[in-house]
């Protein structure tokens, strides 16, 4: 496959995974400032965790300052100047499949193509204070994409290209959130055990559908260390940490090319790291800490894949690609 075409593929699916967690984010920070809170800054605090997650607080407060729900909502969901928007990543995805329009089925086409033009149709009438259908209707266009994906694409390099970006993705939204919610949602101590620390600790597993699965595999009242074990080292919870890089690792061993032996080695330290430790190592070590080196080590393990088998960036490339900004913890 020529470089550039893996490239585009890579991105393609990355931006629409990208939609999809930051519409699961969003819509948690919307449900929990259902939550009565008395606290000082409590509404900052809130909504401080959704940018920080998606790495946009300092463009965020360059442009409105202080984080209200209305401001952050709008400039999340809509805002085509922030790179991290939904609408922005949404665009630039049709941008990547346009570029390798004949790589790509005609199924793929037009569901990537009619969601792009779908949510510039709904964009006049859309009220930022009330889009809890818009962010299911984002979830749903990325099940359906993915879903058109595996059911009309040969199983070839193409697939493998997809599946890399999105799987690599994936797991840069989950480390995100569990980091920057289990600092946020640490309780006093008399909260501890009661209904708003479960809500709030149930949110942030419904913002990675975990919440079944969570109470199918413990039966138990939710507790950090086990929500952190259920996302980072269950290797049956389609979104862990340890799910994700079982296919980062497979697919790499697959696509096998001579130029990516580094690209498979860290996948393959990655996903051992993964595989062997245990949740008390981690939180020995530091829940903060562990998830801070996993991300640099996943930035590390995409940069050297782009490095292997795809192009380097030029004028066109680089204006239908924005990079993840750093991850902040306030």
């Amino acid at each position: 496959m020529l470089s550039r075409t893996a490239d585009h593929l890579f991105w393609m699916a990355r931006y629409i995974e990208r939609a999809e967690n930051t519409a699961r984010v969003l819509d948690v920070a919307h449900r929990s400032a259902l939550l009565p809170d008395d606290s000082e800054g409590a509404e900052a605090h809130l909504w401080y965790a959704p940018l920080n997650i998606c790495g946009s607080a300092e463009a965020y407060q360059a442009k409105h300052g202080m984080a209200e729900a209305l401001a952050v909502t709008r400039f999340m969901a809509l805002d085509p100047d922030n790179p991290a928007s939904i609408y922005t990543s949404l665009m630039l995805a049709r941008e990547n499949a346009r570029a390798v329009r004949g790589a790509i089925t005609s199924e793929m086409w037009e569901s990537i193509n009619g969601t792009w033009l779908d949510l510039n149709r709904m964009m006049p009438t859309l009220n930022p204070m009330r889009l809890e259908g818009f962010f299911d209707w984002v979830k749903e266009r990325s099940h359906l994409f993915r879903g058109v994906t595996l059911g009309t694409t040969l199983k070839d390099d193409a697939l493998h290209f997809n599946r890399l970006g999105t799987f690599l993705e994936r797991a840069d939204n989950t480390a995100r959130i569990l980091d920057v919610k289990y600092h946020i949602l640490l309780p006093s101590v008399k909260d501890v055990g009661g209904a708003a620390d479960y809500y709030q600790w149930g949110a942030l597993l419904r913002s990675v559908s975990a919440f079944e699965a969570y109470r199918k595999i413990y039966r138990d009242v939710i507790s950090p260390l086990r929500v952190a074990e259920l996302l980072i080292l269950r290797a049956d919870m389609p979104r862990s940490l340890h799910a994700c890089l079982n296919e980062v690792d497979s697919t790499l061993e697959i696509i096998n090319g001579s130029s990516g032996h580094e690209a498979r080695r860290l996948a393959g330290e990655l996903h051992a790291s993964l595989h062997f430790t245990r949740i008390e190592d981690v939180f020995r070590h530091g829940l903060h800490e562990y998830l801070t080196t996993f991300l640099g080590n996943t930035l590390a393990l995409s940069t050297e894949i782009r490095s292997a088998y795809m192009a380097h960036r030029d004028e066109f490339t680089s204006s239908i690609k924005s990079p993840r900004l750093a991850l902040q913890v306030q």
